[in-house]
């Protein structure tokens, strides 16, 4: 998200919208002000609230985009192609000098866009999480242990943490050497304190990766699974620190990546799904996979 505002501040800040077009109906979550109001405006500026873009525009009016999942935005120089199928384009934001496109794969369509009015209905879209980047070591063990959660849920929670995703908590657990499932209140000052620098150097390292690769452009590759990963999408795969097999507990939609090794002194997690199935089969520690 950071990557993204960056961009988008370079491309658009200062620029009229010269016209919106939706191209799925669905992915407008809002009716007052109609999204028509913003065009042949200037966009005055670019922010991120949580994982959520903003872009502003005069009279107080704010477009508030969430790209949740399979959400991206993609930029496009006036008479250059977009490249990809048009089944994915959700709506397209037109420029003088190129047009900006937001697309999502998949059948599952969860992005969306809002446009506000007042920084009173901006406020209320933002879950309320802390900048991890912006607050000290109290801070943030204030929003940790405000309730007793496991250290995944809570790293990924949007009202205790402002965009914390997926895969950078499993990084960030992995730095730290924690397990996902210790409670945030049963850590250690210690840990809390590994933990914090952990999250800080993460992020950062990340921030700077994400700057390198669209070199000065638009974010084009823009994923969660990545080869200098070391944990997140790498199942079965060795851990960089350790060399064990990176093991994961599936969810919902959603799957934890981790290091028993590192992380865990040797055991496995409970998948809830294999592991009721497997029952006094299932392997409890990692010599035994």
């Amino acid at each position: 998200m950071v990557v993204y505002v960056e961009a988008l501040t370079s491309k658009v800040a200062g620029r009229i919208l010269e016209r919106v077009h939706l191209r799925s109906p669905f992915v407008l979550r809002s009716v007052t002000p109609p999204l028509d109001a913003i065009a042949g405006q200037t966009v005055r500026g670019v922010r991120r609230l949580g994982k959520r873009i903003v872009l502003a525009f005069d009279a107080e009016l704010f477009l508030v985009v969430h790209l949740m999942i399979a959400g991206r935005l993609r930029w496009r120089d006036t008479g250059a192609k977009l490249g990809l199928g048009p089944k994915i384009v959700q709506a397209t934001f037109e420029f003088a000098d190129g047009t900006l496109f937001l697309t999502e794969a998949g059948s599952k369509k969860r992005a969306w866009i809002r446009l506000v009015s007042g920084e009173a209905a901006l406020a209320a879209l933002d879950p309320g999480g802390v900048e991890p980047l912006d607050i000290d070591l109290e801070t943030f063990r204030a929003a940790l242990t405000r309730d007793s959660h496991t250290l995944k849920r809570a790293l990924t929670d949007p009202h205790l943490f402002s965009g914390i995703g997926n895969a950078y908590s499993d990084e960030i657990l992995h730095t730290a050497r924690l397990s996902p499932l210790k409670l945030t209140r049963s850590l250690t000052t210690e840990e809390v304190t590994r933990l914090y620098d952990a999250t800080r150097a993460t992020l950062l390292v990340w921030i700077d990766r994400l700057r390198r690769h669209a070199d000065g452009g638009f974010p084009e590759k823009v994923t969660a699974f990545r080869d200098e990963m070391a944990v997140h999408g790498k199942f079965k795969q060795p851990c960089p620190v350790c060399g064990a097999p990176v093991q994961r507990i599936v969810y919902a939609t959603n799957e934890c990546n981790y290091c028993a090794t590192c992380q865990t002194n040797g055991r496995r997690l409970a998948d809830r799904a294999l592991s009721r199935l497997l029952k006094e089969d299932w392997p409890r520690g990692i010599d035994e996979v």
